[in-house]
């Protein structure tokens, strides 16, 4: 049996939620969807520079659960950046810390 999906804590909140390439249209791109908890494991790990350990206990989640969410998010970053892609941020069961 697995585990139960814990809520994530998260502590921002983005004043911008849509990133698309420019000068090309919203019609023709491909969209990327980061979750919250996503957006907040990069904003712990790359912008405040938090170990995992203590970026986890910060989301209220394993230093393990962090390390996977943190991976995808880069994962999808880096698809957007190569591949000109528009970055949607929305979604992911998460309640403000």
């Amino acid at each position: 049996m697995s585990r139960p999906f814990l809520c994530r804590k998260i502590g921002c909140n983005p004043d911008s939620n849509y990133f698309k390439p420019r000068g090309i249209p919203l019609g023709s791109l491909e969209e990327v969807n980061l979750t919250l908890d996503e957006l907040e494991a990069i904003r712990l790990a790359d912008y405040k520079g938090l170990y995992q350990e203590a970026a986890a206990k910060k989301m209220n989640i394993s230093r393990q659960t962090f390390g996977n969410i943190v991976n995808a998010a880069h994962k999808k970053i880096a698809d957007v950046l190569l591949h000109g892609k528009a970055l949607k941020i929305e979604g992911g069961k998460v309640k403000k810390a």
